[in-house]
Parts: C-alpha cells; sequence; structure tokens
C-alpha cells in the first residue's frame, strides 16, 4: 500500500474513531452533581498506567513527541471520564488537578518556564556578544581530545550541584560548542548531561533533591529527614554506577546501543545522525569579533552565585535560618526565577559597558531566546498534563497498595521490589519526587528505624533516579535535550541501553544490601558487578578510534 493510500486510511480511521466517541457521549449520562467524589471505573488498577506507557511507546516507535504526548493525554482523558467526549475535553484542559490550564496557572511550573526563557534570552546574548565562540576557542587550545571533552562537561556537571534544571541547561550552552569542536555526537552530549544532572543532584547534600528527599519523611515519625538522606548516599547505588559508568566508557572510548551509531557518525562530521533539528543551528556569521571569553563566564558565574543565593534567600537564610534548614526549605522555581533575572540585568550591563552589543541587538535577543525554548516548552506543557492525568486515574494509589500489599511477605528483597517499583513508577509518570513522596512515607512505616529502613529509601531514590533518568515525559530528560540542543527522541533512545545497564547491576547490589544489611559489602559486590559488566561491554563493543585524537593529550 502506498502512502497515500495509508494516509486516507489513517484519517478515515480517525473519523470513525471521532463518530464512536461522540455517538458514547450522547448515550452516556453526565457526571453527577456529586462531582468532587468523582472516580472513574479504572480508578487504581493497572489501567491508570496506560497513557504514559502509550504516550511513551508511541514516542520510541514514531520518533514524534508531541503527537505521542497528546496521544497518552487524549487516552488518560478518556479513560477518566469513561469514554465521555465532553467530560474528556472538560478533564484534559480544565480539570483542576490534571488539566493543561491550570497545570500552566502553577506558580512552580511557571517559574521553571521563565527559567527556561531567561536562560534562552541569556544564550542568545552570549552568541550575539561572541562569549560563546571565543570560549570555544579558547577551550580548543586546552581541550585538545574527545575524551577531554566529554570529561570537562562532567566536571562542570558535577560542580553545578544544587538544582537538576539549571544543571542541564548550563551545562549544555555551556559546553555544547566545545563538544561540537572536539565532534561528540549531540545524544552522547545528552547522555552526559543527563548523568551528571539528578545522579549527582540526589546525592549531594546542598541541592534542591535533598530538600525534597528531607521533606517526604513524614512529619511525627521521629526520624530526622536530613541525616536519613545522609545515610543513604552510601547506598544510592543507581546514582553512584551511573557516574562510575559515564566516566568508564569515556575514558575507554566505548559506546554501545544505538549511542555507538550516533558518535561513529559524529567522528564522520554528522553530529545529529538523524535529519531532525529541532534548535535553531547556530553559524556564527553574526558573531561579534570583539567577544571574550569573560562574556560568557561572568554571566555564567553570576547566574550560578544569584540562583544559590535566591534559593538561600527563599529558604530563610538571611532572616535566621541555618544554611541546611535553608536548603531544606528552598523554594527552587522562584530562587531560579530571582537568580536568571538578576544574571539577566548583570549581563545586560555588562555587555553594554563593554559595547558588544547595542540595545537593539539585545531587545532582538529577547524573542530568539523564547523561540529557541519553545521545543522544550511544548514537551513540558504536554509531559506535566500527562502526569495530571495520570494522578487522576490513582496510578500512585495503585502503586502504594502494591508495595505495601508485599511489603510484609518479602522483607529481605523489599530494596530491591522497591527500586523496581520507585523505577516504574518515575518512568510512566515522569517526576522522580512525586515517587518518593509516594513511597517514603510507605517505607518508613514498614521499617521504623534501623538499617533496613535506610537501605529501603535508598532503594526508593535510586530508583526514582533511574525512571526520571529514562522516562521521555521527565521535566530533566527534556531539559538534558534542550540543554544539548539534541532531539528528545534520540537523546531518549540512544541513552536508554545505558540506563538499563545500570539499572540492572542496581537491582543485584539491592538483593545483596537486603541479605546482608551491610554497606560496604553490598557497595564492594556491586562495584566488583558493575566492572564485569563494563569490561564485558568493551570487549563485545569495542572501541571507537578517531584520527584526530591520535598523539593528543588534553
Amino acid at each position: 500500500m502506498n502512502k497515500p493510500k495509508k494516509q486516507k486510511l489513517l484519517m478515515l480511521l480517525l473519523l470513525a474513531v471521532f463518530a464512536i466517541l461522540v455517538a458514547v457521549t450522547v448515550m452516556t449520562p453526565g457526571v453527577s452533581a456529586d462531582i468532587e467524589n468523582y472516580q472513574p471505573k479504572v480508578y487504581a488498577t493497572a489501567f491508570a498506567l496506560l497513557p504514559p506507557v502509550i504516550a511513551i511507546g508511541l514516542a520510541l516507535i514514531t520518533k514524534e513527541v508531541y503527537s505521542s504526548l497528546f496521544v497518552g493525554i487524549l487516552m488518560g482523558g478518556l479513560l477518566y471520564s469513561n469514554f465521555n467526549l465532553e467530560m474528556t475535553i472538560n478533564t484534559i484542559f480544565f480539570h483542576e488537578d490534571g488539566g493543561m490550564i491550570y497545570k500552566l496557572s502553577d506558580s512552580w511550573n511557571v517559574g521553571i518556564l521563565v527559567f527556561l526563557v531567561v536562560l534562552g534570552i541569556l544564550v542568545a546574548l552570549m552568541n550575539k556578544a561572541g562569549g560563546s565562540a571565543a570560549f570555544g576557542k579558547w577551550a580548543s587550545t586546552r581541550i585538545k581530545t574527545r575524551v577531554g571533552a566529554q570529561l570537562a562537561t562532567m566536571a562542570l556537571g558535577v560542580m553545578i550541584f544544587v538544582d537538576d534544571y539549571f544543571n542541564c541547561l548550563t551545562v549544555g550552552n555551556v559546553m555544547r560548542p566545545v563538544t561540537d569542536r572536539h565532534q561528540v555526537s549531540r545524544a552522547k552530549l545528552a547522555y552526559i548531561i543527563d548523568a551528571t544532572a539528578a545522579p549527582i543532584c540526589i546525592i549531594a547534600p546542598i541541592s534542591s533533591w535533598a530538600a525534597a528527599v528531607t521533606s517526604s519523611v513524614p512529619e511525627g515519625s521521629g526520624i530526622n529527614g536530613f541525616t536519613t538522606f545522609l545515610k543513604t548516599i552510601p547506598y544510592n547505588y543507581y546514582a553512584l554506577f551511573t557516574i562510575i559508568t559515564a566516566v568508564f566508557l569515556t575514558v575507554t572510548k566505548v559506546d554501545f546501543g544505538l549511542m555507538k551509531k550516533h558518535e561513529i557518525n559524529a567522528i564522520n562530521g554528522d553530529l545529529f545522525t538523524t535529519p531532525e533539528r529541532p534548535f535553531k543551528e547556530e553559524n556564527g556569521e553574526n558573531t561579534n569579533s570583539k567577544g571574550k571569553v569573560a562574556d560568557l563566564l561572568l554571566p555564567v558565574i553570576v547566574l550560578i552565585v544569584a540562583c544559590i543565593t535566591c534559593m538561600l534567600y527563599t529558604g530563610g537564610f538571611f532572616a535566621g535560618e541555618s544554611f541546611v534548614n535553608a536548603f531544606a526549605g528552598s523554594d527552587a522555581s522562584v530562587g531560579l526565577v530571582m537568580g536568571s533575572f538578576i544574571a539577566l540585568m548583570f549581563t545586560f550591563v555588562y555587555y553594554m559597558l563593554r559595547e558588544v552589543i547595542t540595545f537593539d541587538e539585545f531587545m532582538n535577543c529577547v524573542p530568539e531566546g523564547f523561540k529557541m525554548m519553545i521545543s522544550p516548552i511544548l514537551i513540558l506543557t504536554f509531559a506535566w498534563t500527562l502526569s495530571g492525568v495520570t494522578g487522576l486515574l490513582g496510578a500512585n494509589v495503585f502503586v502504594a497498595e502494591l508495595v505495601s500489599g508485599s511489603a510484609a511477605a518479602l522483607q529481605m528483597l523489599l530494596p530491591a521490589i522497591i527500586f523496581l517499583v520507585a523505577l516504574g513508577l518515575a518512568f510512566a509518570t515522569g517526576t522522580s519526587w512525586g515517587t518518593f513522596g509516594i513511597l517514603i512515607p510507605i517505607v518508613t512505616d514498614v521499617f521504623p528505624g534501623g538499617e533496613m529502613m535506610v537501605i529501603s529509601i535508598a532503594a526508593c531514590l535510586a530508583g526514582a533516579v533511574c525512571g526520571d533518568h529514562c522516562s521521555p515525559i521527565s521535566d530533566t530528560t527534556i531539559l538534558a535535550s534542550a540543554g544539548s540542543q539534541c532531539h528528545h527522541v534520540n537523546h531518549v533512545a540512544t541513552q536508554l541501553p545505558y540506563v538499563l545497564t545500570v539499572a540492572a547491576v542496581s537491582f543485584v547490589s539491592y538483593i545483596i544490601a537486603g541479605l546482608t544489611n551491610n554497606m560496604f559489602i553490598s557497595l564492594a559486590a556491586g562495584f566488583v558487578i558493575l566492572l564485569a559488566v563494563l569490561f564485558g561491554i568493551r570487549k563485545f563493543a569495542g572501541v571507537e578510534k578517531n584520527p584526530a585524537d591520535e598523539g593528543a593529550k588534553m
């Protein structure tokens, strides 16, 4: 069957489905006046996970994100309304707990979108002023190999441990010219950014993630949230092993799966492999020749300092709170908006004094920066709506009951089970914070204290980060694609084998931890297993060779 006939058949099928939905709507009675107590027929069942599964599956099959997410949202709305078309539309757009309009009116979400736009404007300004080009030239004199470029990207990712959103966009925009120059594929850059975002934040005591974990411990449980978080760090196998894996594969010049194809193509001059270009490519035609390295570094440094300071401010640090408590009580969304706006104002004054751009050029960068972030803004909007609709179906209740029901019978295997459940829930909903917010209270009920509680909470955090790392609808995954300017589906498809490899090793490590209750034995055993797997992959996949790296040193 030729393409036009396939398209006609698809259109007829869609019209038939629409007609059926209209007929069902006419025959289905409206929702009762007691809307507050309304529950769909599939509430808290396995069907509640169907919308994200459909969206993720379609995205991986079709390589198209927007329509896949929308189909998942539509399915969620249909399930919630029992296939009543009128109620489906109202649910998707106007439901107070899951609708798109309400998601876009949420102050936290809007704050993240504003932060994205300001970051886009800053990047446009840096490019216009010549700061990015100057930094690329400067870095090329000091970073002479592909390995060096990737390790430098990791180092910057580790240094920016305060927040994963901030990490993804800052690292990507600073290091992208350097990795491009050294022929590192955009997919590999996206993986490195993603691998040093959430996995770093979840083991950093001073970060927005540490604050979220601390606040997830139920009040009145007698458990110190921050102290417990510190104890989970050695047991957070996924985060630790992801960092080790990223360094190992980079240093040994090994890649596998679809990533290997992207890296080989990048060495041969094609950084993207696939034809999709969701971002405007930089060509350097309008770059200012007066640009200096400081024109990039100073705005970035001010951005980092301002964001950290503003996060502390929102947590009450300047009102007398301790440093740790201020981070634990900070509002990352507000802090990032305030910090980025301060950095934007500094950049405006600094560039004007340097006379590297005019006022008209500055104002032209405002819409350019907004355009640069349209793709991640659209994906985030759909992802938030899909997550909201999934919540309306009771996916979190279904998972919570699943875990609590199996806890008594499988005490020793509970850490490994929690790891898998957290992974699946975070993958399906795209939120790690929501995942450990659901599971941590359950863990503290099952294990009120002791080493097993710490191991189980660590397994919850690791599984949440793992699911968040590979989920196509995760905020962090989307922003890693945005920061690297990589097609989103390419990023998801190339990093999935890496994530699953580390997840498998982490799962085995949690079985060992549950049986031994010993931090040193389980961590050492997991490390040995990971090295054995990585060396096996190296032997099977082989080493990539780049003629430009021969004889070069970082």
